[in-house]
Order: C-alpha cells, then sequence, then structure tokens
C-alpha cells in the first residue's frame, strides 16, 4: 500500500506542473487556466469586452514583439480595458487612482497548448486610494469587479 501511496504522489508531482497553468493564483487576483488555445482565448476575451460595452483601450503582447523580431516565445498579451464613464468617475474620487486605468486582462500561453485567462480585481488595483477616494472610489471598484467577472466568465466559459 504504501508503495503505491508513494508512486501516485510521485506521478502526481511530476504531472502537475506540465498541466498547470502558467499564472499562479495570488491574493487579489482571479487566474482561470482555460482549455482554449492562446489565440481563441485572447478572441474570445476581446468579444467578451465589446459584450459588456466595455472599451478594449491597450493591446501588447511580447510574444508579438518577439516574433516580429524572429524570437518564438509563449504567447502572451495584456489587454487594457475601460469605459469612459468610470473613468470621470474614478477622477473624480482619486486623481491618483488614474495611472491604473484601465485595468488590465492578462492572456498566457500554457506548455501544454492551452491558455490562461488573469486579471487583478478592480479592488484590488484601486485599494491603494481608498483613503483618498473614499467610498466613491470603493463604488466603483466593486461596480468593475462585477463587470470584470463577467468578461472573465464569458470568455472562459465552455462552448
Amino acid at each position: 500500500m504504501y508503495r503505491i501511496f508513494v508512486t501516485v504522489t510521485a506521478l502526481s508531482i511530476a504531472i502537475s506542473p506540465a498541466t498547470a497553468g502558467t499564472i499562479r493564483p495570488q491574493s487579489g487576483w482571479v487566474v482561470i487556466d482555460t482549455r482554449y488555445p492562446f489565440s481563441t482565448l485572447g478572441e474570445r476575451l476581446e468579444s467578451a469586452v465589446k459584450g459588456q460595452h466595455m472599451g478594449l483601450v491597450t493591446l501588447a503582447s511580447a510574444s508579438e514583439g518577439a516574433k516580429a523580431a524572429g524570437i518564438h516565445i509563449p504567447g502572451n498579451r495584456v489587454v487594457g480595458v475601460f469605459r469612459n464613464d468610470f473613468a470621470r468617475r474614478m477622477l473624480d474620487a482619486s486623481v491618483s487612482a488614474g495611472i491604473e486605468a484601465p485595468i488590465r486582462f492578462y492572456v498566457t500561453e500554457n506548455p501544454d497548448g492551452t491558455a490562461t485567462l488573469a486579471y487583478k480585481k478592480p479592488t484590488t488595483v484601486f485599494a491603494p486610494y481608498a483613503d483618498e477616494g473614499k467610498d466613491a472610489l470603493k463604488g466603483v471598484a466593486a461596480e468593475l469587479d462585477e463587470m470584470f467577472a463577467k468578461i472573465a466568465e464569458q470568455a472562459a466559459r465552455e462552448k
């Protein structure tokens, strides 16, 4: 029995890095490992952003930059998302918090060909400015938490 336990434990340890996503959960983050390939998850994220009537403000990809230089690295894409009405309310509550907009989603390619979707919750992003913005900023962040959760769920949901 002991030998079976040791074998199963060893196999679990050996297999887990190969199947684990590229982003580890951290406090204040949402991390969703999906079965989608990197490009598909990126497309689904963009569609979900539009579906929630949010704006795709920025798009950056080190993997695309590396590709242009003839170098291959695993896919990654940072997608900045925000909307003008939220920006106005955020700035009214805290000008300093403006440096955090747009709030970003991060899509990463996993070794097994799937992709991971991650983001910091808006309440986490805006927490350092809570004293300055008081309840107004907390309200904006809470609304954005709900919208970002809906975007992530829609992007990562199985067909």
